[in-house]
């Protein structure tokens, strides 16, 4: 399948120059959906994942149906003060600032098996911020897994070390 062509490319947004990969036309399609989710956990099928990370907000859409491929957990990582128990935090650099995520500190256990899955790979600075996360948990990070992979940012380049599958690549 050609889940390319389910994509639509919107020039100049959110701003003038660049060129936003919109998913939602590809989540309307029955088929480029499962496909998608299935080729999202397959390399990971009996790695004997436990929990599966979301990255807000678009990671939401994706991690709980791989968790449920994967018969593992789904644990959300969020935005300040969305999550009600104790949180532990991490503050990351953007390209203009920084920005701050936040997991329940009782969302992983030490030595569990974690995949995380987001929609897009551009900077890499959000995945490494989830991935420092999960390890200061105790979590076993198995891979990271993105629907969209933006290679001219070079996001891996930010993750040394970490098994990273992306289903598509611009």
């Amino acid at each position: 399948m050609n889940l390319k062509s389910l994509i639509r490319e919107v020039p100049d947004f959110p701003k003038p120059g660049i060129n936003f990969y919109d998913i939602t036309t590809l989540l309307q399609d029955a088929a480029g959906l499962r496909a998608v989710i299935d080729d999202l956990g397959a390399a990971y099928k009996g790695k004997e994942i436990e929990i599966v990370v979301g990255i807000e907000a678009r990671g939401f859409i994706f991690a709980p149906a791989v968790a449920y491929a994967l018969h593992a957990g789904f644990v959300p990582v969020r935005k300040p003060k969305k999550l009600p128990a104790p949180t532990e935090r991490v503050e990351y650099d953007l390209e203009y600032g920084t920005d701050i995520l936040e997991i329940h500190k009782d969302a992983i256990r030490p030595g569990q098996k974690v995949l995380i899955v987001d929609d897009v790979l551009a900077t890499g600075g959000t995945a490494k911020a989830v991935a420092h996360l999960v390890e200061k948990l105790g979590g076993n990070l198995v891979g990271l897994s993105f629907a969209i992979e933006l290679d001219f940012l070079k996001g891996r380049d930010k993750l040394p070390g970490h098994k990273i599958d992306s289903l598509l690549h611009y």
